[in-house]
């Protein structure tokens, strides 16, 4: 299908470029921070439209591939709007809805780093399923030095991807890491060259959807219930799927190509 980027309009009918440029295939999407000229800076209106991404995901779930333009990902929150916003502002959780319903999704999402993916951009990228990363791609929340904290979910997704001793250091002491050591740490699955960014996340999805899509929407769903939902909640995406023509289907198959092998 033809890629569609969107615009919006202020009230007095001022257009404004999207915030994130959308392009819709038929079994993934591959969304792209457009504000290039801020280093792709997250503010409200990216918030806002990845919430829009987001029901249109829900609503029709695909593979979801997230980069950056310009050879960035996202250098943070918009620091120009952050300093300006107070108590209430950080109890409506700008960010951290939008960065949790992105994890919620049905299918999995794939983040492209390129560049820096620091503060807000890098917990968009751990909100993320999968990470793949350029030579150059940088990790870091500088929140503290700033004098706020990483709110929109780094100070505890983090820590569910790498080491406690790791996010401790990214998160208490400034450490950036760079590609190797994002890798070594778990944080990255693969790291390529800049040129392959692109062609390696569309690999990723291709082995994505060459599984049974229900499937792997019920393993998302399952692998993050809380603790004491299981076993019941395996057992129920489990009775779901026995009943599946693809269940038959593809077992069948695979029973047929072992007798001739």
């Amino acid at each position: 299908m033809r890629g569609r980027r969107t615009g919006r309009r202020h009230p007095a009918g001022a257009a404004v470029s999207a915030a994130i440029a959308v392009e819709h295939h038929a079994d993934r999407v591959v969304a792209t921070l457009n504000r290039p000229e801020v280093r792709n800076a997250i503010d409200l209106q990216t918030s806002e439209e990845l919430h829009e991404l987001c029901a249109c995901l829900e609503s029709d779930p695909k593979v979801l591939l997230l980069t950056g333009a310009g050879g960035i990902f996202a250098a943070g929150a918009d620091i120009n709007q952050m300093r300006e916003r107070r108590r209430d502002d950080a109890l409506r959780g700008i960010n951290s809805r939008a960065f949790s319903r992105l994890q919620r999704l049905p299918m999995p999402t794939i983040a492209l780093v390129d560049g820096y993916a620091l503060g807000g951009g890098a917990e968009l990228a751990y909100a993320c399923d999968f990470r793949i990363g350029t030579t150059s791609a940088r990790f870091g929340n500088p929140e503290p030095g700033l004098g706020i904290i990483a709110s929109a979910g780094g100070t505890w997704r983090l820590r569910e991807i790498v080491a406690e001793p790791v996010a401790k250091e990214i998160l208490l002491a400034g450490r950036v890491l760079d590609a190797d050591e994002a890798r070594r740490a778990g944080l990255l699955n693969e790291v390529v060259e800049r040129d392959e960014l692109v062609p390696a996340g569309h690999r990723w999805a291709d082995r994505i959807t060459r599984q049974v899509p229900l499937a792997v929407r019920l393993t998302k769903a399952v692998f993050h219930s809380p603790r004491e939902a299981h076993p019941f909640v395996d057992d129920v995406a489990q009775a779901v799927l026995f009943e599946t023509d693809e269940k038959f289907e593809r077992m069948t198959a695979f029973l047929e190509r072992k007798k001739t092998s």
